[in-house]
């Protein structure tokens, strides 16, 4: 059993996974309980169109990657703060116009190989140190302004308008949130890809909000969700030559329907 450990790249894939699984349920216990949830899938197939000018360019696909996930995190805020627009309309309109947008990028470019591949369904075995390093680096950042902000972000999350009155800076907060949510979605598609990382951010707090505990609780359930789909993943996926990305997100996938049947009123 411990023999998946004498691998470096294994150890740097567990760290990876552990500190996406972390970063992913906090974030998006917050993203669930506003009811935005499909902003996740939202910006993976925005970073996408990252991806694909980077490979493009022959730049770095990760980085172009959360270049482009931020600039669409703000101005799907901005049109839904501004100009008072349905937020399901305009996640609809950035989800199928990314996903187009990058098709053709990629097409022009000639990029529909296995690297492309790697970034829509992860590939976590080949992340490097410097990889690592980068997530770990963003990640303590992302999670310091979380949990710093953690009861603002909740105050906002459970009702918008009374913050508002209440005097909290809404606007700048909202922002502050999806620029988080946009970045980690950019740095974990090497992880569980664009395609899964969505499943990744949304199910774990699906299944914690099934509990009905405190939102503090919540969020600490979520993670052990989290941490322990990944673990489980990776598990499988090394001993059973499975998809790492796929694998994780079926693990989850289990947790929640467990989650169903045990509390089922």
């Amino acid at each position: 059993m411990l023999e998946i450990f004498e691998y470096d790249f294994m150890l740097r894939a567990f760290a990876a996974g552990l500190i996406i699984a972390v970063l992913a349920s906090v974030t998006g216990s917050f993203i669930v309980l506003r009811r935005y949830s499909l902003l996740t899938e939202t910006l993976a197939h925005t970073s996408l169109v990252g991806v694909a000018v980077g490979l493009l360019t022959g730049s770095n696909p990760v980085w172009v990657a959360v270049i482009v996930s931020m600039i669409a995190a703000w101005v799907i805020e901005y049109l839904r703060s501004y100009h008072n627009l349905y937020s399901d309309s305009i996640l609809a309109i950035f989800l199928s116009g990314s996903l187009a947008l990058a098709i053709v990028i990629v097409s022009v470019a000639g990029s529909f190989n296995a690297s492309l591949f790697s970034y829509l369904f992860g590939s976590i075995l080949a992340v490097s140190s410097e990889d690592l390093l980068v997530m770990g680096l963003f990640g303590s950042l992302a999670l310091a302004v979380l949990l710093g902000l953690f009861k603002e972000f909740y105050f906002i999350a459970f009702d918008e308008e009374v913050a508002q009155v209440s005097g909290l800076r809404v606007k700048l907060l909202n922002f502050l949130l999806v620029s988080i949510v946009a970045v980690i979605i950019a740095l974990s598609i090497r992880v569980v890809g664009t395609l899964l990382i969505g499943a990744l951010m949304v199910i774990p707090a699906i299944s914690a909000l099934r509990y009905r505990m405190g939102f503090a609780r919540t969020v600490m359930l979520a993670m052990a969700f989290a941490l322990a789909s990944v673990t489980a993943g990776m598990t499988l996926s090394f001993y059973f030559s499975l998809p790492s990305g796929a694998t994780i997100v079926l693990a989850v996938l289990l947790i929640f329907i467990v989650s169903m049947v045990i509390n089922r009123r």
